[in-house]
């Protein structure tokens, strides 16, 4: 047997993360969330994901943004003699939000930005970014668990605009969702909003190309979840020995990404001290992307205080962004 090194003894260990691991990989089927994408090179590589031809994604809710800003304000029913908290869940590098942040800034709204996100990378390039392209636009980073951080603006007395971009829900099970959106609900007070983007049900010749692009963009982006398990836990993945594999079903409107194994391997994690077995052609389940209709965001939001309150589209109806409020 060979020797491994510890190649985690000079580096501070994601106990959490750890823990999942071995809870993914060691089951049966294997599973990892996506939400271990974000590292500092996922941040990247997910940016240029979003540039992407094939991403549709991105451009049809920033055309919603761009295009129908006064309607969405209008719809937010925020006042320019009333302060309030605009508070971003996963904010990312803010492209799209941008969009809504200069009008309301530009016609003399009284808010703060409150961007919400995992990654304190994300959050320094997003501040650093809005300070030279809306320099007025009072902004207050907030790092962490998004209910986490929630709970501290629960029994604020101010009326808040929760922002849930980028179809996020849909990397959801139903019933995850769900259960988010009753904590979501729960931390929220009446009358609060919530601006909602969800990807909308469509073909697969539109969907599938969105996550398995020409360029292979997001097949480095789901392969870099092995490479930071090596980094941080002294792993010995050969990446090329997994190749990224995603898949679409029309009728459900579920789209699901996974690493599949190439051969029949055995892979060393120092920090689990424990190889991992893969058998050939097995799958490890990353990412689902739930599409949506208005009739299953209904049933996501059947036990929760908040109802539906105005739709908008793109062009093409590939996207939609819901206005939500609490009741």
């Amino acid at each position: 047997m060979a020797v491994h090194r510890n190649q985690t003894s000079e580096i501070t260990i994601d106990t959490a993360f750890l823990r999942h691991v071995d809870l993914g990989l060691n089951s049966r089927p294997k599973f990892l969330s996506s939400r271990y994408f974000y590292d500092e090179i996922g941040d990247k590589l997910f940016v240029k994901i979003m540039n992407l031809p094939e991403y549709y994604l991105t451009r049809a809710e920033h055309e919603i943004l761009k295009e129908q800003n006064n309607a969405l304000i209008s719809a937010l029913g925020v006042r320019k003699d009333t302060y309030f908290e605009l508070i971003e869940l996963g904010a990312g590098d803010g492209t799209k939000t941008k969009e809504l942040l200069k009008p309301l800034v530009a016609q003399g709204f009284k808010f703060d930005y409150l961007p919400i996100d995992i990654s304190q990378h994300a959050l320094d390039d997003l501040e650093e970014n809005l300070k030279k392209e809306i320099p007025n636009l009072s902004v207050k980073t907030q790092q962490g668990d998004y209910f986490g951080v929630l709970e501290s603006f629960k029994n604020s007395e101010h009326p808040k605009v929760v922002l849930f971009l980028g179809s996020n829900l849909g990397n959801m099970e139903d019933d995850e969702a769900a259960s988010f959106m009753e904590q979501l609900s729960d931390n929220l007070t009446t009358n609060d909003k919530l601006f909602l983007g969800l990807d909308c049900i469509k073909a697969s010749d539109v969907v599938l190309p969105a996550y398995n692009d020409s360029q292979g963009v997001t097949a480095a982006f789901n392969l870099n979840l092995l490479t930071r398990i090596n980094k941080e836990f002294g792993a010995e993945f050969d990446i090329w020995n997994f190749k990224h594999a995603p898949e679409y079903d029309e009728q459900s409107g579920i789209a699901k990404s996974f690493l599949v194994s190439k051969k029949t391997q055995k892979v060393w994690i120092a920090a689990l001290d424990q190889y991992i077995s893969f058998e050939q052609g097995e799958k490890i389940h990353t990412e689902i992307s739930r599409k949506y209709d208005a009739e299953i965001l209904k049933a996501i939001l059947a036990e929760t205080a908040m109802v539906i309150q105005t739709k908008f589209t793109d062009s093409h109806n590939y996207f939609a962004d819901y206005v939500v409020v609490k009741k």
